[in-house]
């Protein structure tokens, strides 16, 4: 389905451009989580959420709820903005800028070389 998605949007190699992009945010997730390579695996986490800022997010302006309308006391929303795709980015940003935790797998191998 998200192939399909790429494709209406004019991604090119649309198939193969979701397998890319969904191999990228398990790894980048997996090493998030560990604590590991954070400052280089945070380069691509990113590109992709920059991509889906310009490509997906951008036309519906910077708020990520848009209440369309309340029908039988349920909300019905509308397609998020960029503000959690920048929020990511920030998010991101600070845990490079920590660098690592006493708990993380980069603080393990910065105390193994040491």
């Amino acid at each position: 389905m998200f192939a399909d998605i790429l494709q209406a949007t004019g991604v090119p190699m649309a198939h193969a451009m979701a397998w890319v992009t969904i191999v990228t945010e398990l790894v980048v997730g997996v090493a998030f989580l560990a604590g590991a390579i954070v400052p280089l695996v945070s380069i691509p986490a990113i590109i992709l959420l920059a991509v889906a800022i310009f490509t997906v997010h951008l036309p519906y302006g910077f708020s990520s709820i848009k209440l369309l309308s309340v029908n039988e006391g349920r909300a019905q929303f509308g397609p998020p903005g960029y503000e959690c795709d920048l929020l990511y980015i920030a998010c991101i940003v600070a845990l490079v800028l920590i660098g690592p935790t006493p708990w993380s797998v980069d603080n393990y191998w910065h105390r193994s070389v040491s």
